[in-house]
């Protein structure tokens, strides 16, 4: 009699510390589930559409829409250059000369060979004249008054061919001087005294004093929308009160391996004294209006590694995720074209704790 009570007694206890784990696991449950099936409150706003015309706005440089890779077109070893980058050329100046003895000495025995060719033909004529009186006065004959002819003829060739000699001789000795083809400036040199430089090996670079150019890097996504009109603004990245327009006059056929973009040059009807060679500007383009919805930032969620929205169903207060299409993105907002309609509601702000089928409780207009 006096056993039961110690043995029952710790039993008693065990059962005790078994029953309340359970009746713990079943409140986490039960709170879980509760906590589940309780209305979130959330922000939502009506879907409206509205006509959008988008803005592109990139950053650019100013050159000059003629450059010129300048070379010599004979080779040689250079023994002065007289310009340097950034100076303001003439045309005809010269910017390079080479040492010019070889060129000099072809020139004195082209010249060598005119008077070579100048004796010879002035023999061939005086025999000649002699042939064609002995003929006449019948001391000579036929043949050799034909060949008195033939080698008169032959005199006056090999003289034309000295002297076209010669003068290429002399046009080649010019080709040691590298001119200016125009008025420019000069924007890159690669000459130096006592270099060996190869004929049409560039020396120097100039621009052109000539209509100037904006040129832009542009990703490949903004050839697929439609321009609302052809024109650009193009202002000065420092003073944006500088500004001219232009047209789109070259697209490069070619996408650049490691930025993605494709270049794109634009002719500025005008080039504000300000908008220097190498000088940043702006370019603001329009494209074509679109029909869009503007939603927050923060009412994006994703499904499926799209982007998508919270879709209300006024019916019973319950919330779906589903996927839209998104137009492009600015500040603060996101632009939907497709995969809603109009008067749909979504949730605007309160989406981080959705789950699809959830219930919702909704307060309209925009979040705190």
């Amino acid at each position: 009699m006096l056993r039961s009570p110690i043995v029952s007694g710790p039993r008693s206890l065990v059962l005790s510390g078994g029953m309340l784990l359970a009746m713990l696991a079943f409140s986490a449950t039960a709170l879980s589930a509760l906590a589940d099936s309780a209305a979130r409150p959330v922000h939502v706003a009506p879907v409206k559409f509205q006509e959008r015309e988008q803005t592109i706005t990139i950053t650019g440089e100013v050159v000059a829409r003629v450059e010129t890779d300048l070379s010599f077109r004979v080779g040689g070893r250079i023994t002065g250059w007289f310009v340097d980058v950034g100076a303001a050329v003439k045309e005809g100046q010269v910017l390079a000369r080479l040492d010019p003895e070889e060129q000099r000495a072809d020139v004195e025995a082209a010249e060598a060979g005119v008077r070579a060719a100048d004796a010879q033909l002035k023999l061939a004529r005086t025999n000649f004249d002699r042939q064609k009186s002995l003929l006449n006065d019948g001391i000579s004959t036929q043949r050799d008054f034909d060949d008195a002819e033939t080698a008169l003829r032959t005199a006056e060739s090999a003289r034309e061919a000295s002297i076209a000699q010669r003068d290429t001789a002399k046009e080649v000795l010019s080709y040691t001087e590298l001119r200016a083809p125009a008025d420019g400036i000069v924007t890159g040199r690669l000459a130096e005294s006592g270099q060996v430089a190869q004929a049409a090996q560039t020396m120097f670079t100039i621009a052109d004093n000539g209509p100037r150019d904006a040129v832009f890097e542009v990703y490949e996504s903004l050839f697929f929308s439609q321009p609302s009109e052809d024109g650009v603004v193009i202002t000065l990245l420092s003073d944006d009160r500088v500004r001219t327009e232009g047209r789109v006059r070259e697209v490069s056929p070619t996408i650049d391996a490691e930025t993605g973009t494709v270049r794109v040059k634009i002719a500025m009807a005008e080039t504000p004294p300000e908008m220097t060679l190498g000088a940043s500007v702006v370019g603001v383009g329009s494209l074509a209006p679109r029909r869009v919805a503007v939603v927050p930032w923060q009412a994006l969620s994703g499904t499926d590694g799209k982007p998508a929205l919270w879709i209300v169903d006024k019916a019973n207060s319950t919330v779906d995720l589903r996927p839209v299409e998104v137009l492009s993105f600015e500040t603060g907002a996101a632009l939907i074209s497709g995969g809603i309609e109009e008067g749909e509601t979504y949730v605007s702000d309160g989406t981080k704790l959705l789950r699809p089928g959830q219930t919702i409780t909704a307060t309209e207009g925009a979040a705190p």
